[in-house]
């Protein structure tokens, strides 16, 4: 990396005239504006998103598994999914290619790593101030269990896929369809889990009305789906808005694409999850808040693994092969906690913490 072009060193070895120190942080403080409209923006379509799809649960009768880890992991994917989709895809409409694939293997395996380590720190940080960090997190274990050994499978199987020489066309395809399959069986498998699971007393319930018949709507289900529409659509939206304040900053800084797409962008494309599944567990609602995180981390693991294999080189260089290593470490350690039947406490996520930390500490 040439240290010369990034702007707060070559202000140093220019003179305040020539650098131009008026211009160069003339556009700090409105990214920074940015941030903070677009955090607010996404803080109130996740309040919207969150309590409407409690009523939805409620309304369709189905288990708070299939709500946290199918319908809200899904639709909060959304931000981070379009992210390295339209960025495989205009590396082939003009974009230089190398830039195209850079900022999609990224955000392809950023947002898995970023979901294990910092979200599940996250919401154990958030948390502990209510119930202490040696408080009883207590999500319903079989679907936690369920969501992350078929995380572990399908990242596991994206992990080996590095090593397949991208010449070799028919196995990428293969595991890109194998990664896709994956996905739908464990949807399936999800779904016909719900009905045992709301017999015995994991049903979704509605904690609050619904915020759009406050206006005097009647709860309906053409009501609960316009409610649902409009927070998704804010924290799409926001979301978009916090990726472009990061980038103006990282460009300020001279971060390069690669390192942007593992660090920078999961962070902004996954706030929706960090706020939902935060609310969530401050709520009580710990089978909603853990589900979330580790429904979405199958959905990522696995969809959008595929588009990466299928459609990028998907190579191992170091930093996606430090990525890939952390990941797992952290999703297999949360596994083992799970699987032992070990009582979830806040003070048990610090490790997952730490895996971020010693990444983010590693890249920069």
């Amino acid at each position: 990396m040439d240290f010369t072009s990034i702007p707060i060193i070559r202000c140093i070895t220019h003179s305040a005239t020539r650098c131009g120190v008026r211009a160069l942080w003339h556009n700090v403080p409105m990214n920074i504006l940015l941030l903070v409209a677009a955090l607010l923006i996404i803080l109130a379509g996740a309040e919207a998103f969150t309590n409407a799809l409690e009523h939805l649960g409620d309304r369709l009768g189905i288990s708070e598994g299939v709500t946290g880890s199918i319908f809200a992991a899904v639709g909060t994917a959304l931000p981070e999914t379009m992210v390295p989709v339209v960025a495989v895809f205009a590396a082939t409409s003009g974009q230089p290619a190398h830039l195209g694939e850079e900022v999609g293997v990224g955000a392809i395996l950023g947002a898995p790593m970023m979901l294990s380590t910092l979200t599940l720190f996250m919401m154990a940080l958030f948390v502990s101030p209510q119930r202490g960090w040696r408080g009883a997190l207590n999500p319903e274990p079989t679907g936690l269990r369920r969501d992350l050994g078929w995380f572990l499978i399908a990242f596991g199987l994206s992990t080996v896929a590095l090593f397949v020489p991208h010449h070799i066309t028919l196995a990428r395809i293969g595991i890109g369809l194998i990664l896709v399959t994956l996905y739908f069986l464990y949807v399936m498998v999800t779904l016909r889990a719900s009905a045992a699971l709301v017999a015995e007393g994991h049903g979704t319930e509605a904690g609050h009305a619904l915020y759009l018949s406050k206006t005097g709507l009647p709860t309906k289900m053409q009501v609960i789906l316009i409610q649902l529409a409009i927070g998704l659509g804010m924290i799409v939206f926001g979301a978009s808005l916090f990726v472009d304040g990061i980038e103006g900053l990282s460009h300020w800084l001279g971060i390069s694409a690669l390192i942007l797409s593992l660090l920078v962008v999961p962070i902004a494309t996954e706030l929706p999850e960090k706020i939902n599944s935060i609310l969530w567990v401050r709520r009580g609602k710990d089978t909603l808040a853990f589900g979330n995180i580790t429904g979405a981390l199958v959905f990522q693991g696995s969809l959008l693994p595929a588009i990466g294999v299928m459609l990028t080189p998907w190579s191992p260089s170091p930093p996606v092969l430090l990525g890939a290593g952390l990941t797992l470490l952290a999703g297999g350690y949360t596994y083992l906690l799970v699987r032992r039947g070990v009582t979830l406490r806040p003070y048990h996520f610090l490790f997952n913490g730490l895996c971020y930390g010693a990444y983010f500490f590693a890249l920069t």
